[in-house]
């Protein structure tokens, strides 16, 4: 006899679970691709058939192996609220470098609605300036998987846009240049939209790099910064701000010049060495 508690209703979910326990087993410790087979059967047999809808993330490092499947929020059968706050600050809790989103449509039609393909243009753009890369959105039902960011319901690749940043690899000095400001552009949001996400700016920022960080982007646009300036943003007293200037100045990181417009002002600026540092790590892609 068949029936919610009966042993062999029991002996069905037991073994609906050991299927989805081995499909998930078959995902560690390898590069998660998001058309895999493997990656499909498992989003299918774990989120397809159920009531409601859910949001699972699943965080991967750099080399797209996963760190961490979780799932953050649930809605009702026909609406789910998303929280990016929640997603992002669980990423860089976990330090991920991309993300896998999946939610499921009870409806079965899997196609996805507006909000699901403005959702994941926001998500996308919040992102790009965390460092942290969507790598898809899947949309899953009892039988089929639609890829928001990168393709159709049947699984198959259609050549996706990028997400990445501004990578080159030789360029002319000018390019190379422009590249390195738009990274390091890239940094500077990045600080600011973690500093939304948590606020306390105290605890969670690097003061001298984010000095670094200003003064090259000012620098790169032919623009002078006085020592106040540079040192209000980063979330110090301004008398311990001006002491780490000084350091940065002693260790020949730094250079305080007098201003030749106001002689009671006092410029900084990045020495040659140190700006040309920045210009390679940045015109790499590193933020």
């Amino acid at each position: 006899m068949v029936g919610p508690g009966s042993p062999v209703a029991a002996l069905l979910h037991l073994s609906h679970e050991l299927q989805i326990e081995g499909y998930a087993e078959n995902l560690r410790h390898i590069a998660i691709d998001p058309f895999a087979p493997a990656l499909r059967k498992y989003l299918i047999a774990s989120m397809g058939a159920l009531p409601d809808e859910h949001l699972r993330v699943l965080f991967l490092d750099g080399a797209q192996r996963l760190i961490a499947d979780e799932q953050l929020q649930h809605g009702s059968l026909a609406q789910l609220s998303i929280y990016p706050r929640t997603i992002f600050r669980r990423a860089l809790e976990l330090n991920a470098a991309g993300l896998i989103l999946v939610h499921n449509h009870p409806s079965g039609d899997a196609t996805p609605s507006e909000e699901d393909i403005h959702a994941t243009r926001m998500l996308d753009q919040i992102g790009r300036g965390l460092d942290v890369r969507l790598v898809d959105h899947i949309v899953v039902t009892e039988t089929h998987a639609h890829h928001i960011v990168n393709g159709d319901r049947g699984g198959r690749r259609q050549n996706p846009s990028s997400l990445t940043l501004r990578t080159p690899a030789r360029e002319p000095l000018a390019d190379l240049h422009e590249t390195a400001l738009a990274n390091a552009r890239i940094a500077a949001r990045r600080r600011l939209l973690r500093q939304q996400l948590f606020g306390a700016p105290e605890l969670f920022g690097d003061p001298s790099w984010e000095m670094l960080i200003d003064l090259f982007i000012h620098q790169a646009e032919g623009k002078d910064l006085s020592i106040t300036a540079l040192c209000i943003p980063v979330g110090l007293p301004l008398s311990s701000a001006l002491r780490l200037v000084q350091k940065l100045c002693d260790a020949g990181i730094l250079r305080r010049l007098r201003d030749p417009i106001d002689g009671r002002r006092s410029i900084i600026r990045l020495e040659p060495a140190s700006w040309h540092r920045l210009c390679a790590y940045f015109g790499a892609g590193d933020v």
